[in-house]
């Protein structure tokens, strides 16, 4: 047996080899001992292989699934090897295959995904001047292919977010080593381009592949068919599902740097948590496929207008007819079509699998239903795509039992009818205490023997129980089978075959079973193509359900997208924020070619963060399809969103905090187009006062004279303010803040002009820092205001000195003292709140 393991080892040996031993994966030597480190197993050692104790590990069969999940989310791969031949007919060890390879980024079975994310495997393949990209997601049959200049892999990679990465043996690239997935590096020569023609031509079953608008790629090209080969030397079956690839340009989406997806929270909070993000706020969705596409809509924001306006006016007629509630009560009974349907492909579907798929097809009809009287075209469209696949939906309910066993071993999965002889084997277990009963009666009445038995027991089986005093006048053809104190007991030759017959019958009923339900997955996957075409069309139903639910729940409005250039929201709000900080004050942002660049001034944690985020949020939500948090907005040609906000560094690779900041403006000031929203937050607060100024404000000149980008740019330089009196492009707006006794009040409403001061030293207060230290840096910025001296990497410029005179209320704060809420009338409320209008 060892040689045996030796063997198949030997053809993968940078693998863990699962070695199927009984109702037991088996692990050896090397194997052995990095399986009881991963995954907390014990190490034992049996026998001997060559002198040498063989270190062993195993887990059982049943509970397979929970250690390979563990392995491959630590990046490992995994060889599959089992039992394939018969054991009562083997002479030596049974014969064993390696029937599939588990590896990051070709899982398919659900109990090793994660529902809501989709796992992809990329390969990358250098070009001339371009990097090839060709990725697919197993789990659905997505195959993608693009081609992008060398700077932008380490963006890709960030968007992809890969499972698993291919990569010839000489490649290299800096993005390659910051990237955190499992890496592959195969042999050049898998990389070609024509053995990649030939082998993707015939996976599509088509002369070439002109007809997929990829000719011309030739980098993505040798990439994809160096994918395909890997991915069927995993399989080791043939890939149905996979029947085409697409091609991505860059020019299709808003591009989002990785900067840009980290800053804004998309699906990952600054922490790294999953929760609260933009993602999770709208994420309503009720089936899997649409968890998945919802994720995927928002970190692929489009540029066409036409689909844009398709999505959002679906959105408006689910809100305008109420339709929207009733569509999601179907498609919570719907499972993940998309990934059952691939597990057919692969023959790994499980019982559960059919049921689960049968159960979602039932609900197509009632969806179609539900859109038949909504006109949106995409509505339409979509009621289309869900068309029941009838022959699919009457094979499975002829097919599959109601409520299937879970596992294929343990029987009672083909529906009863569906096979004649599987019904006669079930026939022959579930009627043998009738058989009995009734070949006893008859030979009672036959021989005249009233006490006669026909009994069974596991050790002797089937016999025939006679007293001993009657013994003696048993039939001849009664063969004596055992003699007890009492009694006799015998076996006839019909009771020997009914017996054969009987006990055989579980056996050849489960081999007959697992026989059928080959053939059902192979008759299933004659109807991969609608199946597939069904759960797209689910899934964007259920994200477009779950845009409408949002809208209404949290009063968004339909976004208007304009000729005209520029960005205008009135009454815009932070999607995550407002859900969060109660009451969330609305604020307006006005972009256009004549104010172009806005320099945001206002205290620490008066929300200017918050402000920049939600308008790109906004703007980025608008271009999903989604409705969002504002009063208005009207939006023009927007192309990229950049964003370089907050402080980190890079220590792994060796960047400081400042060196972080200025490679992400520089990648700004080198990309940033005209129709560029750009955030910027503190440029230059990484360095000295003035060397800090200087470059904030030639960026600042940089995005005026030359990207012409649409520029929101938050600053604690006071001196950057005048820039306004150099470029009219540029307008100057703060976050309202008023002093009251000795602390700070946040307005969070954003005003025209500039900040009268920081209120550094009163956030400081805020925050804890002890009122001696406070005390002191009053007398230091009183000095070094007096002086003219900036000190410190990050001086204040523009606090007012120290007033020793009390400060004077505004009249509307010394008001607002004298009132107790709980005690005012709605009408005596009113009235103070038009007194205190009217002191502003």
């Amino acid at each position: 047996m060892m040689q045996q393991y030796f063997r198949i080892k030997a053809q993968h040996p940078d693998m863990l080899l699962f070695y199927r031993m009984g109702d037991f994966y088996e692990l050896f030597h090397e194997d052995a001992e990095k399986a009881a480190r991963l995954l907390g197993i014990t190490l034992t050692r049996r026998g001997a292989s060559n002198g040498e104790p063989i270190k062993m590990a195993g887990v059982p069969y049943h509970a397979a699934e929970q250690y390979l999940a563990k392995l491959t989310k630590l990046g490992e791969a995994v060889a599959i090897c089992e039992q394939v031949g018969d054991p009562a007919k083997s002479k030596g060890p049974v014969e064993r295959q390696v029937t599939r390879i588990l590896t990051p980024g070709t899982l398919t079975d659900s109990a090793l995904l994660d529902d809501t994310r989709d796992n992809w495997l990329l390969a990358i393949c250098a070009g001339e001047s371009v990097i090839g990209l060709a990725r697919i997601n197993l789990a659905s049959g997505q195959f993608i292919l693009s081609e992008i200049a060398p700077g932008l892999l380490a963006q890709e990679l960030e968007r992809i977010a890969p499972a698993e990465l291919l990569l010839a043996d000489d490649f290299t690239h800096a993005a390659i080593e910051a990237t955190p997935c499992p890496k592959k590096r195969l042999s050049a020569w898998q990389f070609d381009l024509d053995s990649a023609r030939q082998s993707l031509s015939k996976q599509f079953n088509t002369y070439d592949l002109n007809g997929f608008g990829c000719a011309d790629l030739h980098a993505a090209l040798a990439a994809a068919g160096a994918l395909l080969d890997y991915v069927k030397n995993t399989q080791r079956t043939t890939l149905a599902h996979i029947n085409g690839l697409s091609v991505e340009q860059a020019s299709q989406f808003i591009q989002l740097d990785a900067a840009t997806r980290r800053n804004l929270e998309i699906d990952l909070t600054l922490r790294g948590e999953v929760s609260p993000t933009l993602y999770s706020l709208l994420n309503t969705t009720q089936t899997a496929m649409g968890a998945r596409l919802l994720r995927h809509w928002l970190h692929h924001p489009l540029r066409a207008r036409l689909a844009i306006t398709e999505r959002s006016a679906a959105v408006a007629t689910l809100i305008e007819q109420g339709a929207y509630a009733g569509l999601r009560q179907s498609l919570r009974a719907i499972g993940d079509i998309e990934r059952i349907t691939t597990r057919i492909a692969l023959k790994t579907a499980r019982p559960r699998d059919l049921s689960g798929l049968r159960e979602s097809l039932q609900q197509l009809p009632l969806l179609q239903a539900g859109l038949a009287a909504l006109d949106a075209a995409l509505l339409q469209t979509l009621s289309a795509d869900l068309q029941l696949p009838e022959s699919a939906f009457c094979f499975l309910q002829a097919a599959i039992k109601a409520e299937p066993a879970s596992v294929l071993r343990e029987g009672g999965v083909i529906a009863d009818g569906y096979d004649a002889e599987l019904d006669e084997l079930r026939g022959l277990q579930a009627n043998c205490g009738d058989f009995l009963l009734q070949y006893e009666a008859a030979e009672r009445e036959r021989t005249g023997l009233a006490n006669l038995k026909v009994e069974y027991n596991s050790v002797h089986g089937f016999y025939i129980e006679i007293s001993r005093a009657q013994a003696e006048n048993a039939p001849t053809e009664y063969r004596r089978r055992q003699t007890l104190k009492n009694a006799e007991r015998f076996i006839t030759p019909e009771l020997k075959a009914f017996e054969d017959k009987v006990l055989s019958a579980n056996d050849r009923a489960l081999a007959r079973e697992k026989w059928l339900y080959d053939e059902v997955l192979n008759a299933l996957a004659e109807h991969i193509t609608p199946l597939q075409k069904n759960a797209s069309a689910v899934a964007r139903l259920d994200v477009l359900c779950s845009f409408a639910e949002r809208a209404e729940a949290l009063d968004y409005v339909a976004p208007e997208f304009t000729q005209e250039a520029g960005i205008r929201i009135i009454g815009g709000r932070h999607p995550v924020v407002e859900q969060i900080a109660q009451p969330f004050i609305a604020n307006e942002v006005t972009l256009t070619p004549y104010r172009q660049l806005l320099l945001i001034t206002g205290p620490n944690m008066g929300g200017k963060s918050t402000y920049m985020r939600q308008t790109a949020l906004i703007v980025l939500l608008a271009h999903c399809g989604c409705f969002v948090p504002a009063s208005s907005a009207k939006i023009g040609e927007i192309d990229r969103i950049f964003t370089r906000i907050g402080a980190s560094d890079d220590l792994a690779g060796g960047r400081s905090t400042f060196m972080v900041e200025m490679t992400e403006t520089a990648n700004i000031l080198h990309n940033a187009t005209a129709h560029s929203l750009v955030l910027l937050d503190e440029i230059g607060r990484g360095t000295s006062t003035f060397d800090g100024l200087a470059l904030a404000w030639a960026c600042a000149k940089q995005l005026l004279e030359k990207n012409r980008s649409y520029t929101l740019f938050a600053t604690h330089y006071f001196e950057l303010t005048r820039l306004v009196e150099d470029f009219k492009q540029a307008a100057n707006v703060h976050l309202d803040a008023v002093e009251h006794g000795n602390g700070i009040v946040f307005l969070h409403s954003v005003e025209e002009g500039p900040a009268s001061q920081s209120y550094g030293l009163q956030v400081a207060q805020l925050a804890g820092i002890p009122k001696s230290v406070i005390s002191a840096a009053k007398r230091k910025l009183v000095q070094l205001e007096q002086q003219n001296i900036a000190a410190g990497p990050q001086a204040d410029m523009f606090a007012q000195v120290e007033n020793t005179v009390e400060p004077v209320l505004h009249p509307a704060i010394s008001e607002l003292e004298t009132i107790t809420p709980d005690e005012l009338t709605p009408k005596q409320a009113l009235e103070v709140l038009y007194r205190l209008k009217g002191m502003v």
